[in-house]
């Protein structure tokens, strides 16, 4: 069952990765979902450079809250190391996640602190 969700999304994830490319103008916001912590980069596919990152796993997160308001904050801290290094808008990759619970609420999160999708 497990390899049967894992080749799903493989292939949404390929089939979406087709048409998202992340540029220096627009770079691509990857986000990854574990079961204990989520994950999410800035990357230039041209140069094939991650220029920020952010996690559920740093210090500014609060650990206390539910998974959905740890992926926001994820997203806020990761629209501000964003804007720190010149990055103000982005294109969403979603990562073959359905864009519902803590992958929404990280782009919402990156949102309100002002990244433009």
């Amino acid at each position: 069952m497990q390899d049967q969700k894992l080749v799903r999304r493989s292939k949404i994830r390929s089939r979406i990765r087709k048409t998202i490319k992340g540029t220096p103008e627009r770079p691509r916001l990857s986000v990854y979902r574990s079961n204990k912590a989520i994950y999410a980069q800035v990357i230039d596919d041209t140069k094939g450079v991650t220029i920020v990152a952010a996690s559920s796993r740093e210090s500014g997160v609060d650990v206390k809250v539910n998974k959905v308001e740890q992926a926001q904050s994820v997203g806020k801290i990761l629209a501000e190391k964003a804007k720190a290094a010149g990055v103000t808008s982005v294109v969403f990759d979603r990562g073959g996640y359905l864009y519902h619970g803590r992958v929404k609420a990280l782009a919402d999160g990156a949102r309100e602190a002002g990244l433009q999708f």
